[in-house]
C-alpha cells in the first residue's frame, strides 16, 4: 500500500515472504549505514511469529537486530530515537480485521512510503539482497525509558478521573501505567491485550467503537474519555457527556497550546479536516499548511518544512515541539491532559471548540 505493508496472514502475508521482506529491510538498513533495525510487535495472535521470522531475514543480511518485543508502534519510533538506530520495523495490522497483519518501516529517519515500499518489492522479485550473514540479535526493554521521559515533562496541573478504551490493543500494556503515574485516576476498559478483539474492533475514527467508552462516561466524575487504535498511534476522545471530539477539534485545543509557546509556528493539518482548522491556526498567529493523508507523508512534510505540530483527521496527532515528530496516540492523549488539567470544566472546554459537518 502507499505507507505500509499489509495482508491477510498465511494468505498473502506469509512467514516466508515476512522473512525475506526482513533480508530486504536489512540489507536497506546497512546500505543507510545504520547501527541495526528496532523490531517491535502488536498484540496480534500472528505478531511474534511473524516478528520471529523478520528477525531472522534481518539477521540474515547481515544487520543487527534491537528486539523491543510487544510494543505500540510509536514506542517503535521511540527506540528508534533512544537507540540511535533511527530505524525500526513495527509488525502490526493497524486498525484491520484480526486474519490481517503488517509491517511500519523507517530506514535512516525516513518513513517508507509509495516508490520506497515498491523498491521493496522490485528488490524481493529480483532478490536484491543480503542473504546467509550474520549479525548480533539484542532483547531490549524500553517500556520504563518511554513512560519516564512523558512524565518528566508532561505534568498535570491537578489531579483527574479519566476513563481509557484500548479495545484490546497494544496500548493497553502502557496507557493505564502512564497516566496513573502522571497523576490521573484511570478506569481502563479492554486493557488486555488480545488478538481476537473481542469487545470491539480498535479504530476510534468509527463511532460505533466508542459506544462503550460513552456509556462508561456516565460514571459520576469522569471528565474525559481516551481511545486507542490496535497498534497505539491514534487517539479518539469523548466527552463526559457523550460528544465525540474529532481529530481535528481536537487539534485546535493542541494548536493554541503550542502557537502560545511558539509563535508564528508551521502546523500542518490533512485534506479531510474541517475547513475550520485551517481559520483556526490562522487567527492563533500560526501558519496553516495542507497536507496530503498518510503518516508517512505527513512525517516527510514535518521534516520539510519543520512544522511543531501536525494531525489527520484519522487521529494521528504528531508533536514535533517537546517531542520527536512521531505519531503517538498515547503521547497525544497525555498531552490533551496536561491541557483539559488546567480547567475545571474539560468537557466545557471541549465543547466549546468550533465544530463542523
Amino acid at each position: 500500500k502507499a505507507y505500509d505493508i499489509r495482508g491477510i496472514v498465511e494468505t498473502a502475508l506469509t512467514p516466508g515472504v515476512v522473512e525475506n521482506i526482513g533480508k530486504v529491510l536489512g540489507t536497506m538498513a546497512l546500505e543507510a549505514r545504520a547501527k541495526g533495525l528496532v523490531v517491535g510487535y502488536d498484540g496480534r495472535l500472528s505478531s511474534p511469529m511473524l516478528a520471529k521470522r523478520l528477525i531472522a531475514g534481518i539477521l540474515a543480511s547481515g544487520c543487527n537486530v534491537y528486539e523491543v518485543g510487544e510494543v505500540t508502534t510509536p514506542m517503535v519510533y521511540f527506540a528508534n530515537y533512544e537507540l540511535e538506530t533511527f530505524s525500526g520495523v513495527m509488525i502490526t495490522g493497524s486498525h484491520n480485521p484480526p486474519e490481517y497483519n503488517g509491517l511500519k518501516m523507517v530506514i535512516g529517519g525516513e518513513t517508507l512510503a509509495g516508490d520506497k515500499i515498491q523498491d521493496i518489492y522490485n528488490r524481493l522479485l529480483n532478490t536484491q539482497y543480503n542473504d546467509e550473514s550474520t549479525a548480533t540479535h539484542s532483547v531490549v526493554d524500553i517500556n520504563e525509558q518511554y513512560i519516564k521521559k512523558i512524565v518528566s515533562d508532561v505534568k498535570l496541573t491537578r489531579k483527574m478521573s479519566i476513563i481509557i478504551d484500548c479495545g484490546n490493543g497494544v496500548a493497553g500494556k502502557v496507557a493505564p501505567i502512564l497516566y496513573r503515574r502522571m497523576g490521573a485516576k484511570v478506569l481502563g476498559l479492554f486493557c488486555d491485550v488480545n488478538g481476537n478483539f473481542p469487545n470491539h474492533h480498535p479504530d476510534p475514527s468509527k463511532p460505533e467503537n466508542l459506544k462503550d467508552l460513552i456509556n462508561a462516561l456516565n460514571n459520576p466524575g469522569a471528565e474525559v474519555g481516551l481511545a486507542f487504535d490496535g497498534d497505539g498511534d491514534r487517539l479518539g476522545v469523548v466527552t463526559n457527556n457523550g460528544n465525540i471530539i474529532y481529530p481535528d477539534r481536537q487539534m485546535m485545543l493542541f494548536t493554541a497550546d503550542i502557537l502560545e509557546k511558539n509563535p508564528g509556528a508551521k502546523i500542518i493539518y490533512d485534506v479531510k479536516s474541517s475547513r475550520l482548522l485551517a481559520k483556526w491556526i490562522e487567527d492563533h498567529g500560526g501558519q496553516p499548511i495542507m497536507c496530503r493523508t498518510g503518516h508517512s507523508f505527513v512525517k516527510a512534510k514535518i521534516k520539510e518544512t519543520g512544522a511543531k505540530l501536525a494531525g489527520e483527521m484519522s487521529g494521528h496527532i504528531f508533536f514535533n515541539d517537546r517531542w520527536s515528530g512521531a505519531d503517538d496516540g498515547v503521547y497525544a492523549g497525555a498531552r490533551l491532559l496536561e491541557i483539559l488539567s488546567k480547567v475545571d470544566d474539560p468537557s466545557a472546554l471541549l465543547t466549546a471548540l468550533p465544530n463542523s459537518v
